[in-house]
């Protein structure tokens, strides 16, 4: 049955000269409709210049972008019940998405952001060698690795909901990423290395990202675009070894070693580390390196303020430290690395692998 939904929309109108504003509107509709119904019903039948994208209504184009309730979503893709019941004062919140500038409404500039910085990462194959009489042919299972990447539709939620972009919005941010590894992993491509290095080098590349899982949450695609950018620094770090200005390559040498010697994090060595590629002598003795401590002086002071001298000079092993280092052992005398994608196996894939051996080992 219809219920009665309130909601609460934010207005912009540049010609009119006037700051933004928000007004509310009702609408009847079943619980079941999409919030993208509720803004057509209002401009259909309230406020015809009421502005907002959209097409398909399917999920598929990715045009109706927006923010409900403070998180961003594609209102075609998102039930007005449940958003109704998600509200905090009884009305559903609906805004332009963030990062980009307002065009009008609910309408973002997406060429201002989103493309300007999908075109940064050259969003086509570059092939090695003349081109083939007729096609390239790859064989399916060589295009696993990118089907999550593929299946990216640009709708821009990502970009919107992504706080390492509202700290730095020259950050070429997580769906230009997301499609630069979609070429890094494809086979045809020839110029992976330059791609990497290329966005290693960028101090708002691959290595400006903050790990703060926002693009993976809202992403409607379960493209997960922070997995790609980690894919990325794989490839940089462990596949080609790029040891980049930006000290991305050290920062996970510094991670890596500090983890398998004490087992938990000492802060007190990774500046120094990290600076010095992983090695602790060559942070202190490099020249390059004694300069970005000496630049980052303030902030090893808050770092010494926060953990306290005693943690900063003396750090403790983990009690059975020793299994920490076994795992380590074991991981890094396989042949090559091993990555379990979920959105190909599914979350059960281990669980299957695990029933699959039992089976194997009852046989015999």
């Amino acid at each position: 049955m219809p219920e009665q939904y309130a909601l609460k929309i934010r207005r912009f109108d540049p010609e009119s000269g006037e700051p933004a504003y928000w007004q509310e509107f009702n609408v009847e509709l079943d619980p079941e409709r999409s919030v993208l119904d509720g803004i057509l019903q209002v401009r259909g039948d309230q406020d015809g210049s009421l502005a907002i994208r959209c097409s398909c209504q399917a999920a598929i184009c990715g045009s109706c972008g927006v923010k409900i309730n403070g998180r961003s979503r594609l209102a075609c893709n998102t039930l007005i019940g449940a958003a109704a019941a998600a509200a905090k004062d009884g009305a559903i919140v609906v805004e332009p998405m963030g990062n980009m500038p307002v065009l009008k409404d609910l309408i973002v500039d997406m060429d201002a952001v989103h493309w300007k910085k999908v075109q940064r990462v050259v969003p086509w194959l570059l092939p090695d060698g003349p081109p083939p009489e007729r096609e390239y042919i790859v064989p399916a299972e060589s295009m696993i690795d990118i089907t999550q990447a593929m299946a990216c539709i640009h709708c821009g939620a990502c970009v919107s909901a992504c706080l390492s972009l509202e700290v730095d919005p020259e950050f070429v941010g997580p769906a230009a990423l997301a499609k630069a590894y979609r070429f890094v992993g494809d086979p045809r491509d020839g110029q992976t290395e330059q791609r990497l290095n290329d966005l290693a080098e960028d101090p708002h590349g691959m290595y400006d990202c903050t790990h703060c899982f926002q693009c993976v949450e809202v992403c409607p695609k379960d493209v997960a675009p922070m997995d790609q950018i980690m894919r990325l620094r794989r490839r940089a770090t462990a596949d080609f070894e790029i040891k980049d200005s930006n000290n991305g390559y050290g920062h996970e040498q510094a991670f890596v070693n500090i983890i398998e010697k004490w087992g938990t994090l000492h802060e007190g060595q990774m500046p120094v580390r990290s600076f010095g590629q992983g090695s602790m002598v060559r942070g202190q003795t490099d020249p390059a390196a004694v300069k970005q401590l000496l630049d980052s002086a303030g902030t090893a002071i808050n770092t010494l303020k926060k953990v306290g001298p005693r943690r900063v000079l003396l750090h403790h092993k983990l009690p059975d430290q020793k299994n920490v280092r076994r795992i380590f052992k074991e991981i890094e005398s396989k042949d090559e690395r091993l990555e379990l994608n979920l959105y190909i196996v599914g979350e059960s894939g281990e669980e299957e692998e695990g029933a699959m051996a039992e089976g194997a080992e009852s046989e015999t």
